[in-house]
């Protein structure tokens, strides 16, 4: 496990990843969508950040995806969200070295607002890597890793349940269509379960087992439960079980130790 904290001199969290991390096989996949990106939204366009794995360094040929947060000057339409599925689903097909493009549509407005202060204002800050126009963490303050932060990230476990529940029941029955599911599923999962024990650890990190051994580190008796899931955050497989496991079990368990922990995430204006 790392012993790096993401932490600067004074305790604030470290804004993680540079362009100049990004590996040299996915420079091509980036330097086409960020274009097409413009070409797309033109002066709508506040400003981009590349996220994830790419930007972080640790991106795998073949399997890992591009993740990019795009930010609009005014509220994304329906329109807009499917140029971008268009766009992502484009680019995916072009380039074999990523597995996935996603493109997250928000608006300035929404990442500046007083209620994503310690939520979508912290991603852009501290996870997020700037592409393309002024760069909004400017206009943010700085995190650290305490409860307030925790809550305000992932506090919200009790409410994805119900609709965690219905996704799996409607998932097709072959493990193929599963595995999407278990991926998102298993990272939320022990990313809230890491930030539980983030202001006590009094660090962060975004890499999937460090975080689980974080975790485990306070909660041994969850312990193993999380480290699997980091597997299969990283390797996903498409057993229903381990679906039923995480909205049977450690989830309601997780939620309920989060909320007596930190409190329950701050209801947003549009949930």
């Amino acid at each position: 496990m790392t012993t790096f904290r993401g932490l600067d001199s004074l305790g604030f969290i470290e804004r993680e990843g540079s362009l100049g991390q990004v590996p040299p096989a996915f420079r091509p996949v980036v330097a086409a969508t960020r274009d097409r990106v413009l070409d797309l939204f033109g002066a709508r366009l506040d400003s981009a950040y590349l996220y994830g794995s790419i930007p972080r360094g640790t991106a795998r040929v073949g399997r890992s995806d591009l993740d990019l947060l795009a930010v609009l000057r005014e509220e994304p339409g329906a329109a807009d969200r499917e140029g971008a599925r268009t766009l992502g689903e484009a680019v995916d097909k072009e380039f074999p070295q990523v597995d996935g493009v996603g493109i997250l549509l928000v608006s300035q407005a929404q990442v500046l607002s007083e209620p994503e202060r310690y939520d979508l204002g912290w991603f852009v800050a501290c996870l997020c890597t700037p592409l393309l126009g002024e760069d909004l963490a400017e206009y943010l303050p700085r995190y650290r890793p305490d409860s307030l932060l925790a809550r305000e990230t992932n506090g919200d476990l009790a409410l994805l349940l119900p609709r965690w529940r219905e996704r799996i029941a409607a998932a097709d029955s072959a493990d193929e269509a599963r595995r999407p599911l278990v991926r998102l599923m298993s990272r939320r999962l022990v990313r809230t379960g890491f930030t539980l024990v983030m202001p006590r650890w009094n660090g962060w990190t975004s890499d999937l087992a460090d975080m689980a051994e974080a975790f485990a580190a306070y909660y041994p008796a969850r312990g193993e439960q999380m480290r699997a899931a980091a597997v299969l955050g990283y390797e996903p497989t498409g057993e229903r079980e381990v679906l039923v496991s995480y909205v049977a079990d450690i989830g309601p368990w997780l939620a309920e130790e989060y909320a007596r922990v930190h409190g329950v995430k701050a209801p947003r204006p549009n949930p």
